[in-house]
C-alpha cells in the first residue's frame, strides 16, 4: 500500500489536541508519524498542504444511502462519492432501507455494496423490530455478528412501551447501542412544521415540541430501567437538550445528535413555503435552534450528523404539505459546521470533535483522529477557498438543498480512507 507524506499542513486533531503546522506520515493505511518522518521513510506520494488544515475524515451518523430499494433516488456508490468530497470518510445508514436491514442477508448486502464502491466506510444499523413494524423484535444477535453497529427503528414508531422496554433489554444483552429518534407521530399527526405561530399565520398544520419531548421522557425511564446505552438522534427543541443534559448528570449512559441544517434553520425559514426547507423534525424556534448550539458547544450533543435523504426532483416539486421531508446534505455537513465557527457559535476543535471523534465514539469505531497508529481516514481543507452552493454541481444524485446560494468558506482538496486517495479537488 502507498506511503503517503502530506507536508507544511495545519494539523488539527481535536481528540489528540495537537494544533500546528506538521508533517504527517502514512503507510499501509495507517498513520506512523506527525512531525519528524520514521527511519528510512521514502513516500510514494506527497502532498503538499501549505495553508491548508489536515483534519481527520468526518463520521456521519446518519446518511441514507437509498440502497437498496430506493435507486431510483441514489445508491450507495453515488452517496459514496459525494461524502469523500466533503470530507466524509465514515457514514451510517439506518435500517429503513428496502427491505429493512433486519436479517444478517440484508447487512451484507450493503456491505457488499460498499465495498465494490470503493470509497467511504459505510456501517449499518440494524432493526430494533422485525420489517420496523414495532411488534417483534429482531435478531439482534444476528445481526451484531454481521457487523451492525447498533440497532434502531428509524423514527418509526414502536407503540407498545412493553416491546419498548424489551428490545432495550435485548439490545442490553447483546452489548448494542440503541439508536432512538424520539418522536410521537401520534402528536402532530398530520403537521409539516413546527407548531407555533408562524404555522398558525401560513396555514399549516403545526407538529408539537411535545411531539419529540413526550417520547423523550418515556424513552429516559426505560433507559434508566433496563440500563441500555442509548443514543438520541436528530434533536430539534431546547427542553429535549435539558432532558438529555439531566440524565446525563444522573449518569443514565446517553449521548445524542443534531442535524448540521438544525443549527442554521428556523420555523421562520418556511414563510416562503419552500419545500426544501420540509424536514423531520421539523425547523424549530430561533430559540430551540440557539439552544441546539449551546448543546454542542458544551457537549450535551456530541455529534453533529447530516441526516442525508437524496431526492428524486420530482417529489420536491408539489405544494408543501405534499412534498417528502428530507434534504441532500452530505455535502454540506463540513461547511456548515465551519461556518459555525465563522459566526462564532464555538471555537474550531470543538466544531471538529463533533463531526470526527465525538461521533466515532457513539459507534465505537477507532476512527475520527490522527493518533499514530491509526487509520488513515483524514482530509485537507482549503481554508480560505471561498464558494457559492449550486445544487447542480452537488455530486449526490440528490439535488434537494435548501442552501441554494449559500456561500461558504473552505473546500475539501484531498481524502483519504485507510491511507488510499479516493478524492482529488480539480
Amino acid at each position: 500500500m502507498n506511503r503517503i507524506a502530506i507536508r507544511n499542513g495545519h494539523v488539527v486533531d481535536p481528540s489528540s489536541r495537537v494544533d500546528g503546522v506538521r508533517d504527517l506520515f502514512i503507510a499501509s493505511g495507517r498513520i506512523v508519524a506527525l512531525g519528524e518522518a520514521p527511519e528510512g521513510f521514502t513516500p510514494e506520494i506527497e502532498i503538499e498542504a501549505a495553508g491548508r488544515m489536515v483534519c481527520p475524515g468526518l463520521v456521519d451518523l446518519s446518511a441514507r444511502l437509498r440502497e437498496p430499494g430506493h435507486e431510483q433516488k441514489a445508491t450507495i456508490a453515488s452517496e459514496t462519492r459525494a461524502a469523500v468530497s466533503g470530507g466524509v470518510t465514515t457514514v451510517c445508514c439506518p435500517p429503513d432501507t428496502s427491505p429493512v436491514i433486519d436479517t444478517p442477508a440484508v447487512a451484507e448486502l450493503v456491505r457488499h455494496r460498499a465495498k465494490q464502491s470503493g470509497r467511504a466506510w459505510v456501517l449499518t444499523l440494524g432493526a430494533l423490530t422485525q420489517g420496523l413494524e414495532g411488534e417483534q423484535l429482531a435478531e439482534m444477535a444476528a445481526l451484531k455478528a454481521e457487523g451492525c453497529v447498533g440497532v434502531s427503528n428509524a423514527g418509526r414508531p414502536i407503540r407498545n412501551s412493553e416491546v419498548l422496554r424489551r428490545a432495550l433489554e435485548y439490545a442490553a444483552t447483546y452489548g448494542l447501542t440503541v439508536y432512538l429518534q424520539p418522536r410521537d407521530p401520534w402528536l402532530g399527526q398530520s403537521g409539516f412544521m413546527h407548531e407555533g405561530s408562524v404555522s398558525t399565520r401560513l396555514g399549516l398544520p403545526g407538529i408539537p415540541e411535545t411531539s419529540e419531548t413526550v417520547e423523550l421522557a418515556r424513552c429516559l425511564l426505560l433507559i434508566e430501567q433496563t440500563g441500555v446505552r442509548a443514543h438520541f438522534c436528530r434533536l430539534s427543541t431546547a427542553r429535549s437538550v435539558e432532558m438529555v443534559a439531566d440524565a446525563r448528570a444522573r449518569g443514565l449512559r446517553v449521548t445524542a445528535d443534531v442535524a448540521a441544517h438544525q443549527l442554521h434553520l428556523t420555523e421562520m425559514d418556511v414563510a416562503g413555503f419552500d419545500p426544501m426547507f420540509h424536514v423531520i423534525p421539523p425547523l424549530r424556534t430561533i430559540r430551540d435552534r440557539d439552544a441546539l448550539r449551546a448543546g454542542v458547544a458544551e457537549g450535551v450533543i456530541t455529534a453533529v450528523c447530516s441526516d442525508h435523504q437524496p431526492h428524486e426532483p420530482e417529489t420536491k416539486l408539489a405544494p408543501f404539505n405534499g412534498t417528502l421531508p428530507g434534504i441532500s446534505a452530505l455535502e454540506t455537513l463540513l461547511p456548515l459546521t465551519l461556518r459555525l465557527v465563522d459566526e462564532g457559535a464555538f471555537d474550531l476543535g470543538t466544531a471538529l470533535a463533533r463531526v470526527t471523534r465525538g461521533p466515532a465514539e457513539i459507534l465505537g469505531i477507532e476512527t475520527g483522529t490522527l493518533t499514530p497508529g491509526t487509520r488513515a481516514d483524514l482530509c485537507v481543507i482549503d481554508t480560505e477557498h471561498a464558494w457559492r452552493l449550486e445544487p447542480d454541481t452537488l455530486l449526490s444524485r440528490g439535488r434537494n438543498t435548501p442552501f441554494r446560494g449559500w456561500e461558504f468558506r473552505g473546500r475539501v482538496t484531498h481524502t483519504l480512507v485507510q491511507g488510499r486517495l479516493v478524492y482529488e479537488l480539480r
